[in-house]
């Protein structure tokens, strides 16, 4: 997966970018079908923002959280895209696997 980090206003340390490297590369348990990922760190007044979009095979998802700290923000939209992903293959997972065949070959009741 494609991880690509912007901070906004400031440079961030090493040790953030890598803490938020370990969090995304964790989301490859709940889709295969990730392409990349997008994180963007800024200030809002006196709250540390972080932005994540997730680009997924068939969807792009975008989520934004706000916090006093910045690990605090990362784990949130952490847990926000987690959330997202399930959501999202729950519902290509409700279509009927039957093939065509079978459905035109069954009665009609």
């Amino acid at each position: 997966m494609n991880i690509a980090i912007t901070t906004r206003g400031y440079k961030a340390p090493e040790r953030l970018k890598e803490f938020l490297r370990e969090k995304i590369k964790k989301l490859d348990r709940f889709s295969d079908q990730i392409l990349g990922m997008e994180a963007v760190l800024s200030y809002e007044k006196l709250d540390q923002v972080v932005e994540f979009k997730l680009k997924l095979a068939n969807k792009l998802i975008i989520t934004k959280e706000k916090s006093d700290d910045i690990f605090k923000s990362i784990e949130l939209a952490v847990d926000n895209i987690e959330r997202q992903i399930v959501k999202t293959k729950s519902k290509f997972k409700k279509h009927d696997n039957k093939k065509i065949v079978e459905k035109l070959a069954s009665p009609v009741s």
